[in-house]
């Protein structure tokens, strides 16, 4: 509840690690055969789950470049179910313009995902952005050790 309430969500649900999250996410809206529009700018081990693990359940993760608005746009197709990005990516610290990605996901019906694990809510809120959905890995930033 706490955590919601920092981003201003409704709710919150809470697990081991924010691979975890992401896996809760997308398997809530995901069946064999979908695909999902990510932003190439990633945390590395967020690529590795999107781009071998995922791929066990038959889902397909389309990466594009985290500021061609054009390509994330073109790669939506019918059986996208969601348009995945960071806040501000891990590593290089760029910031996404959520409300861009926002527009372009709702135009298609779909919704957007957005790991925060970097900003924090203390930095950016990504449902006033027009965010779905909001995951963390709480093991980094929001714990206060930062690693």
């Amino acid at each position: 509840a706490k955590i919601a309430a920092l981003e201003g969500g409704m709710a919150c649900l809470t697990v081991a690690s924010g691979h975890a999250a992401q896996h809760l996410a997308f398997s809530n809206l995901m069946e064999a055969g979908d695909n999902f529009v990510t932003t190439n700018k990633l945390y590395g081990g967020s690529v590795t789950q999107f781009g071998r693990m995922f791929k066990q359940y038959g889902w397909e993760a389309r990466f594009c470049g985290a500021d061609d608005y054009a390509a994330i746009e073109k790669a939506i197709d019918d059986n996208t179910k969601a348009v995945y990005c960071e806040s501000i990516s891990n590593p290089e610290g760029m910031m996404m313009d959520l409300k861009k990605i926002a527009d372009i996901a709702h135009a298609k019906g779909l919704p957007l995902i957005v790991d925060n694990t970097s900003a924090t809510p203390y930095l950016c809120r990504p449902f006033e952005h027009g965010a779905d959905i909001v995951v963390h890995s709480l093991t980094k930033f929001m714990n206060g050790h930062g690693n």
